[in-house]
C-alpha cells in the first residue's frame, strides 16, 4: 500500500510541475487545465453561504469533514480561478484542520502564482485561502 502523501509532499510536487514551465502564459495554460481536474461541483451547492468573500468571480467551496480530516470540493465560473482552487483543494483536501492551520501557504509564492496574478485575482486567492483556513478553524 502506497504511503499517503504528506501536504509537503504534495506542495513540492506541485513546485515540481510548475518549474517545467519557463513562461508564464504556459503556466496559465496548466492552471486551466488542472481546473478541468475538479470533480463535479453539483448546481443545488452553488449557494451564498459556500460563495468565497472578496472574489471577483464567483467562487464556491463546500466541504465533509470525515475521520477528522477535511474534504473540499470546489468550483469557480472563471477558468483561471477554476485552476487556481483545484490547486488549493489537491493540497488541503484530506487534511485534518491542524495541518491546514499549520500550514504557512507558501507554495503561491513558490510556484511565483501570486506575483504573477492580476490584483483583483491575487485578492481573490487570499480570499480562498482564508475560506479554507476559516473551514479548518471551525472543525478543530
Amino acid at each position: 500500500m502506497e504511503k499517503e502523501k504528506s501536504l509537503q509532499d504534495i506542495e513540492n510536487e506541485i513546485v515540481d510541475e510548475f518549474s517545467i514551465f519557463d513562461d508564464w502564459l504556459d503556466k496559465y495554460e496548466y492552471i486551466i487545465e488542472l481546473g478541468k481536474s475538479l470533480k463535479e461541483y453539483p448546481e443545488d451547492r452553488k449557494t451564498d453561504d459556500k460563495l468565497v468573500k472578496g472574489c471577483q468571480s464567483r467562487v464556491w467551496i463546500d466541504f465533509n469533514v470525515e475521520d477528522g480530516k477535511i474534504f473540499f470540493n470546489a468550483d469557480s465560473d472563471a477558468i483561471i480561478t477554476k485552476g487556481i482552487i483545484s490547486l488549493l483543494v489537491r493540497i488541503y483536501s484530506g487534511r485534518t484542520p491542524q495541518e491546514i492551520l499549520s500550514s504557512d501557504f507558501s507554495v503561491v509564492e513558490k510556484i511565483g502564482l501570486k506575483e504573477n496574478l492580476s490584483p483583483t485575482r491575487a485578492n481573490g486567492l487570499v480570499s480562498m485561502i482564508q475560506m479554507i483556513r476559516e473551514i479548518a478553524a471551525r472543525n478543530i
